[in-house]
């Protein structure tokens, strides 16, 4: 009995080290005696026991924050640049046979290749141009770690931290663009009023009595006001009788 016992503790080890299930989202990389076989799964998996060695990974993407990156613009800017990159592997084998560590290489990767876009263009652009960006930088990252079995889907800057001085200036040119702004529409607003009044003298030139009928408009609109005061304005044309007798009169 004790004989049989030990078959039976045996058999059960070897069938559990024999038989692996892997979900739907992971390969088993199969070595045997060293060697590699081939990438299996998912569902159930035969293994030789003592003989087959199994590397088990993951197809499901990988959402890996990538650390602020001290950089230096081509403007001689100092920035801190993250970013945040999304890859998956879609070759197991090569994912553990060509690399040691693929989510560790993919990390060193992405920041040695951020460090270096952004350091290679000028602040406007950097602040300005993202998904140009965003693309140079997966573009460069997956190409480099094709031969890992790894594929970048996507990567994105998150966040630009600008030094403190550098802020206040931004701000200051802000502003002074904002006022530039603003003096060009006034100055534009004037301009266009002052070719409306042209036009306006031009025809009061022709009809001589719409100068009459505006003065009318303006004491009408003047009385409406409640004012204790009001301003008369009187055309120097009447007074004109008056000065000639004067000057005769005193050249007499």
């Amino acid at each position: 009995m004790p004989f049989i016992a030990s078959i039976v503790i045996v058999v059960v080890i070897i069938i559990a080290a024999a038989i692996r299930i892997l979900r739907e989202y992971e390969r088993g990389v199969i070595f045997r005696l060293g060697r590699l076989v081939g990438a299996k799964g998912p569902g159930l998996i035969i293994l030789i026991p003592f003989i087959d060695k199994m590397v088990k990974m993951s197809l499901r993407t990988v959402v890996m924050d990538v650390p602020p990156q001290d950089v230096i613009t081509k403007d001689n800017v100092s920035v801190q640049v993250n970013a945040v990159i999304y890859f998956r592997v879609i070759n197991p084998e090569k994912a553990v046979v060509e690399v040691e560590n693929y989510l560790f290489a993919t990390s060193q990767l992405a920041q040695t290749t951020l460090r270096s876009i952004a350091g290679q263009i000028e602040l406007d652009d950097l602040l300005s141009e993202r998904d140009k960006i965003n693309h140079e930088l997966q573009k460069i990252i997956d190409k480099q770690s094709d031969p890992w079995g790894v594929k970048v889907s996507l990567v994105e800057v998150k966040h630009i931290d600008l030094p403190l001085e550098m802020k206040r200036a931004m701000a200051k040119q802000a502003e002074a663009e904002r006022e530039r702004r603003a003096k060009i529409i006034n100055a534009e607003g004037e301009f266009q009023a002052a070719q409306r009044l042209k036009e306006a003298a031009a025809i009061i030139e022709k009809y001589p009595v719409a100068l009459q009928l505006r003065y009318l408009q303006t004491l009408r609109e003047v009385s409406a006001e409640n004012n204790s005061t009001t301003l008369f304005p009187v055309p120097i044309d009447l007074f004109k009788p008056f000065l000639k007798f004067f000057e005769k009169d005193k050249q007499d």
